[in-house]
């Protein structure tokens, strides 16, 4: 069986040269049939997606950045001359509904898994579907009794891989054999380094599932604290393996892959400030658990795309105290990582909620938890929203300086630079 865990690390350049396109002709309201890109001295970076859609904050950002030009590949000129002349797509209600409803029906129903471990060759006792935007597709039809050889072109598909909630436990069982089989192949110690971490990422989203089912059970968050205890002396032991321990951005948003996500971040953060085990470890449960609230909010609302109505704002906003009034009484839980639940959707201005605090009234373990939630939630693909680029998340964060901690925010860019 051919192994290669190997992550790409870098971002990949267009193979066939750069065109260069006036910032001031990128359109508003239009989803980008290309990637973007900006030259950095003789760096080539991505700023947007293809399948971004840009507004006027985005474009007022670019102005303050003096990017007056950005490029795209040579071969996307057929593209481009599309784009510009595209008129912004008028999309039909009943159709949104529709799709979204089955969307959030049949989402909440299965669970993501990493492509990564589903390798060529291997035998899987479970089907495997892949989603890519609002539609579901079987692509793996397998049981116990019948069994499926994975083919390589499978693997090729854009989207995520899903399995049905009642598969994990034969999931889990077949992460556990391909485990010990590769301890036997004679993988390189960069493969071995990037299979444990990926077990452990799998292994931390299925325990979230569970709890996010179970937000109550003191047997599950005994479990938290065991994983969270892992991912520090793996993060502490190889600072790299942050990279392979996130459910990377162009992944669907799950609450329990952004939760362990949230946590891995505050973790790396809080080893990049050098602070004691202790604190980290009780960062660490804090930001893991910091939308528990979450399990008691309506799918149909978490799922939402697009704008929320006031009503539906002010039910997502409830996750917050929810997640505390659900782990108060839990005597594994330390109480300074109420902190990070309690406060990362709180701004130094005091325009945040639940409690409008600001300045020095919000804790560090709540500052932390806010920038990696809002940079998690920036990267993560939606159905109708591309991932934006960790360039420009990061720029996003940055032009609201006012709201998050300044210096935090400059550790926070050092510890991505160096896991990139």
């Amino acid at each position: 069986m051919a192994v290669n865990f190997k992550y790409v690390v870098t971002e990949i350049p267009p193979k066939e040269g750069l065109v260069m396109v006036p910032t001031e002709r990128l359109q508003t309201g239009i989803a980008l049939p290309f990637n973007v890109y900006i030259k950095d001295n003789t760096v080539i970076k991505k700023i947007f997606n293809k399948g971004n859609i840009l507004n006027s904050l985005f474009l007022e950002i670019l102005k303050d950045k003096g990017i007056n030009n950005v490029y795209i590949d040579k071969g996307e000129i057929k593209s481009l001359e599309l784009y510009l002349t595209q008129k912004k797509p008028k999309r039909k209600i009943q159709d949104i509904k529709i799709a979204y409803s089955n969307y959030s029906f049949f989402k909440e129903k299965h669970h993501q898994i990493d492509r990564k471990l589903i390798l060529p060759n291997s035998k899987v006792n479970f089907s495997i579907y892949n989603l890519k935007g609002f539609e579901l597709k079987k692509i793996v039809n397998a049981t116990i009794d019948n069994p499926v050889t994975i083919e390589s072109n499978l693997l090729e598909l854009d989207g995520d891989f899903l399995i049905e909630d009642k598969d994990i436990p034969l999931y889990e069982e077949y992460i556990k054999n391909l485990a010990e089989f590769l301890k036997k192949e004679n993988l390189s110690e960069e493969d071995k380094r990037i299979l444990n971490n990926l077990l452990l990422k799998e292994n931390s989203k299925t325990l979230m599932k569970e709890l996010l089912k179970e937000p109550r059970s003191g047997e599950k968050i005994k479990k938290v604290n065991e994983m969270v205890d892992n991912i520090i002396n793996q993060i502490i032991e190889e600072p790299e393996s942050i990279y392979s321990l996130l459910t990377l951005k162009g992944y669907d948003y799950y609450t329990y892959t952004h939760s362990i996500n949230v946590g891995v971040l505050a973790i790396g953060l809080g080893i990049q400030i050098k602070m004691d085990k202790d604190s980290i470890y009780k960062l660490g449960v804090g930001a893991i658990l910091h939308d528990l609230g979450k399990a008691d909010i309506p799918h149909e609302i978490l799922n939402k795309q697009g704008k929320l109505t006031d009503t539906e704002y002010q039910i997502i906003k409830q996750h917050v105290i929810r997640g505390y009034n659900i782990l108060e009484n839990n005597k594994d839980i330390p109480k300074e990582s109420f902190v990070a639940l309690l406060q990362h959707h709180e701004k130094l201005t005091g325009r945040g909620y639940p409690f409008g605090l600001k300045g020095d009234e919000i804790k560090l373990f709540g500052r932390i938890t806010a920038i990696v939630d809002c940079y998690d939630a920036l990267t993560t693909r939606r159905p109708y929203k591309a991932p934006l680029t960790p360039f420009f998340s990061l720029s996003l964060i940055s032009k609201e300086k006012e709201n998050y901690d300044r210096e935090l925010l400059k550790e926070f860019v050092k510890m991505l630079g160096n896991v990139r």
